[in-house]
């Protein structure tokens, strides 16, 4: 039986959704808003599968905090496109960020608390 990775999945579908959200962002010409959240908002999978191959428990932890910092990142430019004017909706992709940032926040402190 295969084991699943939760936060590699949600992460992984995050991102394609936000390359979706930044390429409308792209068509409706806010494009320096677009390539910011493209670069953080797929960081944040892309450091979560980078922590699988840790060498350390140490190390794990630190490469999730700088997914976490991603996602925090990225949250603030969902903030930006919520409340501008002219902007596309991002509340299902900001309802799946609140939710990676709580799994992060879990495996983040049960990692620590492990060592």
């Amino acid at each position: 039986m295969e084991n699943k990775n939760i936060i590699l999945e949600k992460t992984f579908e995050f991102a394609l959704k936000i390359i979706d959200y930044a390429e409308q962002l792209e068509d409706s010409k806010k494009y320096v808003i677009a390539k910011q959240i493209l670069k953080s908002g797929t960081s944040i999978g892309a450091n979560i599968r980078e922590a699988q191959s840790a060498e350390s428990k140490n190390d794990f932890i630190h490469k999730l905090k700088i997914a976490d910092k991603e996602a925090n990142e990225t949250e603030y430019w969902i903030q930006l496109c919520k409340l501008a004017k002219n902007y596309p909706n991002p509340l299902e992709i900001e309802n799946e960020l609140i939710e990676i940032k709580k799994l992060l926040s879990k495996i983040i402190s049960t990692s620590k608390s492990s060592i």
